[in-house]
């Protein structure tokens, strides 16, 4: 051995050596209590679904979950998974790429900050659910001639024509 290998290596106590060795049972044993509790539930549960105990169509069952699982193939739905995460690492990249772009343009110009500083202070406080572009895909409006065609929706001109839908049903 070399003088590195000697400095390096720890020498270890007989307690330290017990020490250690109790603390890997206690979390072997920790880690067989945790998974013993989860196997007994998704048990238990299962039992009582077959039971009629619990009603099946409200909180499933295991089996029918895992039947579910092994059938996500067959309903195109990892590939609505693959659309919907490709959909979002694009969109989160071209956000951050167009906002690091307008932040080197401000920070280059001080007249455009100045210019720009009172709408993004605004923009900045509305809440983002107020910036969407559609309402397509948001539920039902009170209002169906609201059709936004893709034009950001700062403001609902119908609510506004209509203060008292803000107090109905309060």
């Amino acid at each position: 051995m070399n003088n590195k290998e000697v400095i390096t290596k720890e020498i270890i106590s007989k307690e330290r050596k017990e020490y250690l060795a109790k603390n890997k049972h206690k979390k072997i044993a920790i880690t067989l209590t945790q998974i013993f509790i989860l196997i007994a539930f998704l048990g238990l549960w299962e039992i009582l679904a077959n039971a009629n105990i619990i009603d099946s169509f409200i909180t499933s069952q295991p089996s029918r979950i895992i039947e579910t699982f092994m059938n996500l193939g067959s309903n195109d739905l990892l590939k609505h998974i693959g659309v919907t995460v490709y959909e979002t690492v694009v969109g989160f990249l071209v956000g951050t790429i167009l906002g690091i772009i307008i932040a080197i343009i401000l920070w280059w110009s001080n007249f455009l900050a100045k210019v720009a500083e009172p709408y993004l202070v605004v923009l900045n406080s509305l809440p983002k659910v107020a910036l969407r572009t559609s309402n397509n895909n948001m539920g039902r409006s009170r209002n169906t001639s609201n059709n936004s065609n893709g034009n950001i929706n700062l403001i609902s001109s119908n609510n506004i024509r209509k203060f008292k839908w803000i107090f109905k049903n309060r």
